[in-house]
């Protein structure tokens, strides 16, 4: 484990020096304001305390962090229905597959007439594009467990709760942060588009405001601090991944 600590840390540090330097070479060859170095940008990130860059962050953490546990208590809870109950399936397979490829960008309209131009508008939105994607994670989590496991449990009389504590609930513990890494992402992404409609807070609103003002340093330093909270948040999923399904790691 220690080994595999060692060579991600490396391989982090030699992801973020060639981004660095991939920047550092589009910059000279560039050679204009709308692109800054990279150390003027890193230098620019002390100042924007001065912005309330910390209320900007916070504001965007407390939205993605609750459309993200609603998405996913709401995929838990549907993905485990139709994935014990086959007769349930009939009804929501059909119902996830004719929503899902719907563009949820069309929706933002609506979902802000109908919530307002507050933080709902904004989760609600996340909710909707991370719940599909964890419904169907634990669903096919919960199918793919084979039928023999509940067989053992049935013959030394195992409760229902026996089963779902011991079977269940750990084959759906993978589905569930895999469908999560998968859209967290996607979450952010959302999030950054909607900062931008009837909110004076957020990283979205921060960076479309740098932007406009052309402060260019303000911008991409507000990128790289919304790329290094999405960073973080992964890195906390995986730390969580490997502290609750101990059945999966592995040993130097």
């Amino acid at each position: 484990m220690k080994k595999d600590g060692v060579k991600r840390l490396l391989g982090g540090f030699l992801a973020i020096g060639l981004f660095l330097i991939v920047w550092w070479i589009g910059h000279q060859v560039l050679q204009k304001p709308l692109l800054p170095s990279p150390i003027e940008v890193l230098k620019r990130i002390p100042s924007l305390y001065e912005k309330e860059i910390l209320i900007h962050l916070q504001v965007s953490s407390y939205r993605i962090f609750l459309g993200m546990l609603y998405a996913l208590v709401g995929g838990f809870f549907l993905g485990l229905l139709m994935g014990s109950l086959p007769k349930w399936k009939y009804f929501f397979d059909p119902l996830i597959y004719l929503t899902y490829p719907i563009p949820k960008m069309a929706l933002l309209p609506i979902v802000m007439l109908l919530g307002g131009l507050g933080d709902g508008s904004k989760i609600t939105m996340i909710v909707l594009i991370v719940l599909p994607q964890v419904t169907i994670s634990v669903r096919d989590a919960v199918r793919n467990i084979p039928s023999n496991y509940y067989d053992v449990y049935r013959l030394i009389q195992a409760s229902k709760w026996q089963q779902f504590r011991y079977i269940t609930f750990p084959a759906t513990l993978s589905g569930i942060i895999s469908g999560a890494r998968v859209s967290l992402g996607t979450a952010i992404s959302i999030l950054f588009f909607t900062e931008n409609y009837g909110t004076e807070y957020g990283m979205g609103y921060f960076i479309m405001d740098s932007w406009t003002r052309m402060d260019y340093g303000a911008m991409y330093a507000g990128i790289l601090i919304l790329s290094g909270f999405g960073l973080l948040l992964f890195l906390l999923l995986d730390l969580f991944s490997w502290w609750i399904c101990k059945w999966q790691r592995t040993t130097d």
